[in-house]
């Protein structure tokens, strides 16, 4: 299973267990929330009613006075009122008075005067002074019946001569708690699913950084090119920075032992044959017997092995630096039949002197996108290598087109067919064929450092056979 994947499921069951249980918890705490909050209400309603009848209840004039008919009133009362969305049409308190004794002697409902209401909690507790409340079910097999009754003591100084005793049934404050529940409902499943939204962008960012370094690391060990994984703040940037770190010290290392090795076989042949010369000529200058043609042929030997040196460090250094880049440094536009007939003209002394025939079908319009040093350099060697296997009197033809992104150039020319087996090994470094001129090979190096450039511009190269002579075909980035 993924980090990622495993990151969010432990996150996704951490969120959801604590959602639904602080959910749950505070869903369980409504409704006894809001049952305590009418009862702090009712306990003020009960007190304000027993000073009020506090004076009738000691008379004895409590059944005689205007009170019943106030509480008949208040009972057909419709009071219309929005609470928080939720209407209310009917007055829900009933409220009844008892002497000392628990008698009723005030009945808002009309139907309890008279009755003996001492073993009732709310009247036996008060009569005794203490906090009297009681909740008692209408119906005994329907729970949702209970109504809620809290009493008051009418006091004569320090007597008890009377209980005031205020009820409100429970159903009556259903609503207002299935309200909250839904709203809490809706409120904390909404939390929850932000909190895993979260969680999950968060475990797919870090899975992302994660394998983003991952890849890298993996591209290190098997030698191939790759940026930078761009983690650049906390501990996955410090680990990037450190990969990217020994990325850069090992393959340092090993491109200076590997370059070591190879510049030193490379560089074998044309110091020998040049010390050979050296030896022969200094022979010759103590006897004085070698002929003058024989000493021009070793000089000029002296003189094209220190060309080849030459040229085989300079197109190592140029190889070095572009094996060494993991990305471009620059991408600019490049105007493709320009840059072909810059290299064309520097190249106008061979051209004449082969008797060569160039055709140039570019269109003025197709403009490469990448790095103009590197292009340049890229198209240089392949018109070298087109120059040297092209015979006297031969063609070179340039031509490109536009697919999709990329342009397509095209460089072919006369001249015999690349071996078979030679096909496959064309852009190893230090593999050369034959020159058909003298049959010299080269450094090796040109189409090494063309398919490094190719690769840094995230194109293609392929060179082939094709109807006669021979067609390289590279596929790069235009604009």
């Amino acid at each position: 299973m993924p980090l990622g994947v495993r990151i969010f499921a432990v996150y996704f069951l951490f969120v959801g267990l604590s959602g639904w249980f602080v959910l749950s918890t505070v869903m369980d705490e409504i409704r006894p929330g809001v049952r305590q909050s009418t009862e702090e209400t009712l306990v003020d309603t009960a007190n304000l009613l027993a000073e009020i009848l506090r004076d009738e209840v000691r008379s004895g004039n409590l059944a005689q006075s205007h009170l019943p008919a106030l509480l008949e009133a208040y009972g057909r009362r419709r009071p219309q009122a929005s609470i928080w969305g939720l209407t209310k049409n009917q007055v829900n308190h009933r409220i009844y008075v008892t002497d000392a004794r628990g008698e009723v002697l005030l009945d808002s409902s009309g139907r309890a005067v008279g009755q003996d209401y001492s073993r009732w909690n709310d009247v036996y507790l008060t009569l005794r002074g203490e906090y009297g409340a009681r909740s008692t079910r209408e119906d005994p097999d329907n729970p949702d019946s209970s109504v809620m009754y809290v009493a008051a003591p009418i006091l004569d100084g320090q007597e008890v001569i009377g209980v005031v005793s205020v009820a409100k049934p429970n159903r009556t404050l259903q609503p207002y708690i299935e309200r909250s529940q839904r709203r809490l409902g809706w409120l904390g499943a909404g939390l929850i699913a932000l909190g895993l939204a979260i969680g999950a962008l968060l475990s797919w960012w870090l899975s992302a950084a994660l394998g983003r370094v991952t890849r890298f690391a993996q591209a290190v060990s098997e030698g191939r090119r790759a940026e930078s994984p761009g983690v650049r703040s906390g501990e996955l940037g410090q680990l990037a920075t450190a990969v990217e770190q020994m990325r850069t010290e090992l393959e340092g290392k090993a491109y200076v032992e590997r370059y070591v090795h190879t510049l030193t076989h490379e560089l074998k042949s044309p110091l020998a044959a040049i010390r050979g010369a050296a030896e022969l000529l200094g022979g010759e200058l103590l006897d004085g017997e070698m002929p003058a043609e024989q000493r021009r042929r070793f000089v000029a030997n002296i003189q094209q092995e220190g060309a080849r040196l030459q040229q085989l460090s300079e197109r190592l250094l140029h190889l070095a630096q572009v094996e060494q880049r993991q990305g471009l440094e620059e991408r600019v536009e490049v105007p493709l039949a320009a840059l072909v007939e810059e290299l064309v003209s520097a190249q106008q002394a061979r051209i004449a002197a082969g008797d060569l025939r160039v055709e140039l079908a570019l269109e003025p319009a197709l403009r490469l996108c990448g790095e103009r040093f590197l292009l340049r350099q890229a198209l240089a060697n392949l018109l070298d290598n087109a120059l040297d296997f092209t015979p006297p009197g031969g063609l070179i033809r340039f031509g490109a087109e536009r697919r999709g992104a990329f342009i397509e150039l095209y460089l072919f020319n006369e001249g015999e067919a690349i071996p078979d087996y030679a096909l496959a090994r064309l852009t190893e470094r230090f593999y050369s064929l034959p020159r058909p001129a003298g049959g010299r090979k080269s450094t090796g190096l040109g189409l090494n450092f063309v398919q490094e450039v190719v690769d840094l511009h995230g194109g293609e190269l392929a060179i082939g056979n094709i109807e006669g002579g021979v067609q390289v075909r590279l596929s790069l980035p235009g604009i």
